[in-house]
């Protein structure tokens, strides 16, 4: 099955395609935006953007994980959101970062919301979750807006450049989504 593109009001999230590693490379690649992430390395060095990209097709062949690049008309590439897609519990855990240039103007918010509506149609799962580091409030008011309530704080959840980070956990269920709707 080909990997899906989503298009939402401003913006069309699609699949990388390995010309887009050096501008993944640069956004992905200052300090600001990896320290938002678990997953972000830094520095982001030659070559990890395109071994990243080349992971995404055999992940959704497998039905583990869509991640799609998020992409305006005049801008290109601007950042990424992925689904992690548990199955077997009809779960889903989004994750996204966005280049430094693009923060604050709803790249985030209009793509997860995006996602949002693929997990629960496409998918069909019943819950989807997300997770942020509590130094980065910022993540937390976007999965706020989504209609995802807090369920709690898994303290010194992840190591993360050499450092425990505590971890606040949101989620929001198919029913719940929809009846806000």
């Amino acid at each position: 099955m080909s990997i899906p593109t989503i298009h939402t009001q401003r913006f069309t999230l699609r699949p990388f395609e390995v010309s887009d590693a050096q501008v993944v490379q640069s956004l992905a690649g200052i300090g600001d935006v990896a320290l938002t992430t678990q997953n972000i390395p830094h520095p982001y060095e030659d070559g990890m953007a395109e071994a990243w990209i080349a992971s995404h097709r055999p992940d959704w062949d497998e039905g583990k994980l869509l991640t799609l690049a998020i992409t305006e008309d005049s801008e290109g590439v601007v950042g990424a959101m992925g689904i992690r897609i548990n199955s077997v519990q009809r779960c889903g855990e989004i994750g996204y970062w966005v280049g430094l240039p693009f923060w604050d103007r709803g790249y985030a918010t209009e793509s997860a919301r995006a996602f949002l509506e693929f997990g629960f149609g496409q998918l069909a799962l019943n819950r989807i979750q997300a997770r942020h580091m509590t130094r980065n409030p910022s993540s937390g008011r976007v999965l706020e807006k989504l209609g995802m309530k807090m369920e709690g704080v898994q303290r010194q959840h992840v190591l993360a450049r050499g450092r425990f980070e505590d971890v606040a956990m949101y989620a929001i269920l198919r029913s719940e989504y929809h009846i806000d709707r």
